[in-house]
């Protein structure tokens, strides 16, 4: 069957200036390639180029799955509200579900991802320990929505993905299917052509236990990571941990308090006592589901609030407000202190026992110095909660650490028995008595992979995709009239005979300068221009990574692209 497109008859219209709204590189040059196209805020319609990446890409993460014994699926996307009820998602997800209710009231949702319903499926089909283990997975559009979708398929209210999931009888068998996936994941990758990170990370409304996410460092990323320069170390900035064992703070007298007028924050505390920021201990007041916490870090680092959030998941965590001091006169604002205080108090390990501070007195203008960590007040929790900031000490070796920008585009959990216990998920075993199934869930984010592809591989003349992912293998031009057309469309055909996927360009009324410019900016790997020498027989061949350019006879020209793409 040909493999051959032609230009005249491809329903992509590309376009020479970006979008008004488009922020990320990706974002603009899918949509001036005529890959895709905005519906509406967050939804984008794949056109035919931007279908056929997206199906190469799913393609190779299928080959991955099935090699390691995983069986594909498909489950509804819209599902009942029960199941998400029972695991508590249903109010941890919040305002990201999509609800909705059919005409006799029933309350269901738009999938944002699948481990109640795989767990029930497993439980009707799999009843002895003989059934297990099993993968199982699908490659599905998912749904979110989004406060501010932006980036273009980056961050959607609907988007492609694969997610896998593994049920195994113990957790040995779950550390095995781990494993089997993880590696998968880099085969994924690697043959996907991503420059990526694997690197520890938080399971946030997953939960389990271990965890790691899949980075593509990039520019447009939303992700935050560290990397150690000896490799060492990698992580989300969420999951970077920091300990310091206890100091000894007998050196230190007794604690003090001090006049100090007008110093509510730690900026004007610092310059009135002429102490760096790093010498006070700010404690910024939260509620986790509606009890107000206190949070102690070093003045001169901010709590991180996203990661103080996914420690105390499924908790609600906000920030208190003025109404909240009212009728506590033990919180005064400005000048709260861990001294006395009869709230919960959590701490990073920054603030280790033996440590002593400046903080609050907890009475209005007053501070107090010499306020020791395990002799003058408690820690209740230990939390790593403060800001990752370059060149905090690696974890591993204590070199500083790098931060860097990336998109996730892989997420693996090790989730244990939580959705087994909500469901009651178990087996027969050998001994003839239930066993508890044990899980993982493991993600792709197959529509993101485009966009942190067109991210990582793109340059000034456009997208540049790899060959395996690529639309096609070779973009012929036709650069010229009726004698080059002629050739193009020879070699074309020529090309597709020989197994190769052909875009060709044969555009009538189209000037040759147009068609390069679309070929370098659509980034087929290969760009055949049928030109000057066409009487010859002869076509120019361009590599479009590298730009280098030869001029061969067509024979010579079949032969190269079918070794190259073989």
């Amino acid at each position: 069957m040909s493999q051959v497109q032609r230009m005249s008859r491809l329903m992509a219209k590309t376009l020479r200036d970006d979008p008004a709204d488009a922020e990320t590189l990706s974002h603009k040059l899918l949509v001036r390639a005529g890959y895709v196209r905005r519906t509406s805020a967050g939804l984008w319609s794949w056109l035919p180029l931007g279908k056929k990446v997206l199906d190469n890409i799913a393609g190779v993460v299928r080959e991955e799955m099935d090699a390691i014994g995983a069986q594909e699926v498909l489950l509804p996307a819209l599902l009942p509200k029960e199941p998400y009820e029972a695991s508590g998602r249903w109010d941890e997800y919040g305002d990201l579900l999509f609800r909705l209710k059919d005409r006799k009231g029933g309350d269901y949702l738009l999938g944002p991802t699948h481990e109640e319903i795989f767990t029930l499926v497993v439980k009707d089909q799999c009843t002895s320990y003989k059934d297990l283990p099993v993968m199982l997975y699908q490659i599905q559009t998912k749904y979110r929505d989004e406060a501010r979708p932006r980036s273009g398929v980056l961050r959607g209210r609907e988007f492609q993905m694969k997610d896998s999931y593994s049920f195994d009888t113990t957790d040995e068998g779950l550390a095995e299917s781990y494993a089997l996936h993880r590696g998968a994941y880099q085969k994924i990758f690697a043959r996907l052509g991503l420059d990526y990170r694997i690197v520890s990370a938080v399971s946030g409304a997953m939960g389990g236990s271990a965890s790691e996410e899949f980075l593509a460092p990039a520019a447009a990323g939303e992700d935050t990571f560290v990397d150690c320069p000896n490799g060492d170390y990698s992580a989300n900035t969420e999951a970077v941990t920091f300990s310091t064992g206890p100091v000894d703070g007998s050196a230190h007298g007794p604690l003090e308090e001090l006049d100090t007028p007008d110093t509510p924050t730690i900026e004007t505390l610092a310059a009135f006592l002429g102490v760096p920021a790093s010498a006070t201990l700010k404690n910024l007041l939260v509620k986790v589901d509606g009890e107000i916490t206190a949070v102690g870090v070093p003045g001169d680092r901010e709590v991180d609030l996203g990661k103080l959030g996914e420690h105390l998941a499924p908790a609600v965590v906000e920030l208190v407000t003025a109404e909240d001091f009212e009728g506590r006169p033990d919180l005064v604002r400005g000048y709260v202190g861990p001294q006395g205080l009869k709230i919960r108090y959590i701490a990073d390990p920054r603030v280790a026992p033996g440590t002593a501070w400046v903080t609050g007195a907890n009475k209005a203008d007053t501070h107090a110095r010499d306020v020791v960590c395990g002799r003058d007040f408690e820690v209740d929790d230990y939390l790593d909660v403060v800001v990752v900031e370059e060149g905090d000490p690696c974890p591993v070796c204590g070199a500083g650490l790098k931060l860097g920008r990336a998109i996730e585009i892989g997420h693996i959990f090790q989730l244990g028995r939580k959705y087994a216990d909500t469901f009651q998920l178990d087996v027969l075993g050998q001994q003839g008595k239930p066993v508890r199934v044990t899980m993982g869930s493991y993600g792709i984010g197959v529509s993101r992979a485009v966009a942190a592809l067109a991210e990582q591989t793109a340059d000034e003349q456009g997208l540049c995709w790899p060959r395996e992912i690529a639309p096609a293998d070779v973009h012929v031009v036709a650069a010229g009239k009726a004698l080059q057309t002629e050739l193009a469309l020879d070699v074309a055909e020529k090309l597709g005979a020989a197994g190769l996927r052909v875009l060709v360009d044969e555009r009538p009324g189209v000037s040759p300068g147009v068609k390069f410019t679309d070929a370098e900016l659509i980034g087929v790997p290969w760009i055949l221009v049928a030109g000057r020498r066409a009487g010859d027989g002869v076509v120019e061949l361009k590599d479009r990574r590298t730009g280098e350019r030869e001029e061969l006879t067509v024979a010579e020209a079949i032969e190269r692209l079918t070794a190259v793409t073989a």
